[in-house]
């Protein structure tokens, strides 16, 4: 054996998966590979569509660069390219852009395939590569779809603002100069959101009222208006502004401090598909009869939509929105029927709904929050509303939860105190139907009504004890369940009175990335319900890796978006199911490689709260 062969092999052997492979394996990549010198000079002859390879770059520095121009991927010594096609049979798109000469080590497909055949674990390696890649990849781009884009991608000047202190004649010259319909009133300390004036407001509160103009904008400005951050989507801001028709809603930093403000008029040029507009019929609807109507047209709807959006996880946010709109109407209609509310409530929704992780499928959760002190009277005006609404929504295609986990029942239409006391019970005496309760209930969201009674509610409940036995139960409860992945890395199915086979995507995947989040959620007093804005949420604390982070987030989307392609394809199979024989061969490892990682974050959090080490 020659000296620069044997340096061949002594490189290659320590290379994944070659370093776990047999010998026999590194020697035969070593006898059949080809080496090539990549310059700038030669680059653009590589990354063939019609003669796919298996790069090894042995040293030098290179990039994948897409069709856009946007880079992939930076590349350095040791890593692999080009296996994408290899797996996939799909033509090359990107190329090559050398960022340092480079000594390249090249397979050929017939040797790759070989290579794939003899040794499972040298293709289960690529495959897990290429499905990392597909998983995150598409999340990762930008797209031009109006509802994924985000609102800083909207803003074309800075914010204009003033202090509460200046004159309502100072406000309207500005606005003039600024040429813009409204301001932004923020704290002369801290900048912070005070107040908006619009130029309606001027109209009406100043002009008509005969309002001196010389009085502070404080006088007349709308105070603690409803804003929006700016990197929150366009979609949940027309949502917002539908919800509670308002035509201007401040943008904020993450400091709570103005970068610009979003008009009616802005979002509408964004729009181009009809989620919003049907939402924003069924907040202004003249009955129950309208409300059904408008509810028959969501799965044609989504059928439509689904298809034109690359974020499918908007999906689960449309129809949440759907059921939100659909709730807050009906609770209006009840008003409008029996009188204004005599006490403040909160109308609350728990599962999926308060995710905002909804399907065509998904059930009702609600319940209604209290004050302390009621009269008979009082009690049964919200028993009427209970009963009125989940009926209604059920009528609209929402059905009723199983478990009677509705407004309807009065165990769901309880007191601030009354609520306190059944989630202290739950976390003092963590038997497993008190477990399941929390993994319901601690998912939970404001609907319509008092945001005050709320609020003061969860404030109220972060403030109960949890103590390392709560979450060793929670805990516990992951273990419950498990990924249907069985000996030799094989997916297991289930089979139906039909014969059909099938994997349950919830129960065995998307469930468990949900308890998983959540136990890490409440662990760290996270607030948020939705499971990607926990994960978000999580990447400021130590208990999660990036990386396992950017795993659970990518599995979940990665599941969720079989489900609902399931869903609207109207497979023979049961609801929030797949049958695997109707994937690719490149699909199929793709789940098994999401199951195997949901196992390991399962197994990892499962050790980690049961050994009491957080």
């Amino acid at each position: 054996m020659s000296p620069q062969h044997q340096d061949i092999i002594d490189f290659v052997i320590e290379q994944a998966p070659f370093n776990t492979l047999a010998r026999s394996a590194c020697e035969y990549f070593c006898h059949h590979l080809e080496v090539i010198y990549v310059t700038r000079e030669n680059q653009h002859q590589w990354l063939d569509s019609d003669d796919p390879k298996l790069f090894l770059i042995r040293s030098g520095s290179l990039e994948i660069v897409a069709p856009s121009g946007e880079a992939v991927a930076r590349l350095n010594a040791g890593d692999y390219f080009g296996y994408p096609s290899l797996l996939s049979g799909e033509a090359i798109k990107n190329r090559i852009e050398i960022k340092q000469e480079a000594l390249v080590y090249i397979l050929s497909q017939s040797s790759f395939d070989y290579l794939r055949h003899e040794y499972k674990p040298f293709e289960q390696y690529f495959v897990r590569a290429h499905s990392n890649r597909l998983l995150s990849s598409k999340y990762q781009h930008h797209s031009d779809s109006w509802s994924e884009r985000k609102i800083a991608e909207l803003m074309t000047r800075q914010a204009v603002t003033l202090g509460p202190e200046a004159s309502i004649r100072q406000c309207a010259q500005l606005m003039s100069d600024q040429r813009v319909s409204s301001i932004m009133v923020t704290h002369s300390e801290d900048t912070k959101l005070l107040g908006v004036v619009t130029d309606r407001d001027l109209r009406t509160r100043v002009l008509a009222a005969g309002v001196d103009p010389e009085q502070p904008l404080q006088a007349i400005m709308t105070a603690h208006p409803k804003y929006i951050f700016e990197n929150n989507r366009v979609f949940s801001a027309m949502h917002l502004m539908l919800k509670h028709n308002i035509h201007h809603l401040p943008v904020l930093n993450e400091a709570h401090q103005p970068v610009g403000m979003v008009t009616a008029t802005d979002l509408l040029r964004q729009q181009k598909s009809d989620p919003v507009q049907l939402i924003g019929r069924i907040y202004k609807a003249a009955g129950v009869a309208d409300l059904k109507r408008y509810a028959g047209e969501v799965p044609s709807l989504l059928d439509s939509f689904a298809y034109h959006i690359e974020d499918t996880t908007l999906v689960g946010k449309l129809l949440s929105g759907i059921s939100d709109a659909l709730t807050t109407r009906l609770i209006q209609l009840y008003q409008q029927r029996h009188g204004d509310a005599p006490k403040r409530f909160s109308w609350i929704c728990f599962g999926s709904q308060a995710r905002e992780e909804q399907t065509l499928h998904s059930d009702q959760d609600n319940g209604l929050l209290l004050p302390d002190q009621m009269s008979d009277a009082e009690a049964d005006y919200f028993r009427g509303m209970g009963e009125f609404v989940c009926e209604q929504l059920d009528v609209c295609g929402i059905v009723r939860c199983p478990g009677n986990i509705m407004a309807s029942n009065p165990q769901c239409r309880l007191s601030i105190s009354a609520w306190l006391d059944k989630f202290a019970h739950w976390l003092g005496s963590p038997t497993p139907e008190a477990m399941l309760n929390c993994k319901i209930f601690f998912d939970i969201r404001f609907i319509t009504g008092s945001s005050d009674l709320f609020a003061a509610f969860t404030t109220s409940l972060g403030k109960q004890n949890r103590d390392q036995l709560f979450y060793r139960a929670l805990a516990s409860e992951l273990n419950q369940n498990s990924v249907p992945i069985g000996l030799f890395h094989q997916l297991k199915t289930q089979t139906d009175a039909q014969h059909h086979k099938f994997i349950d995507l919830k129960k065995r995947g998307i469930v468990i990335i949900n308890d998983i989040v959540r136990l890490y959620a409440l662990h760290e007093g996270i607030r948020s319900a939705n499971t990607l804005e926990r994960l978000d949420a999580l990447i400021k604390t130590r208990q999660l890796s990036k990386k396992d982070i950017f795993d659970l987030k990518d599995c979940w989307r990665y599941l969720t978006q079989l489900r609902l392609k399931a869903q609207l394809d109207k497979e023979p199979v049961p609801s929030n199911c797949i049958n695997p024989d109707t994937l690719t061969s490149l699909e199929r490892h793709q789940l098994k490689e999401a199951f195997y990682l949901v196992r390991q974050a399962q197994q990892a959090a499962s050790f980690k709260f049961a050994r009491g080490s957080l």
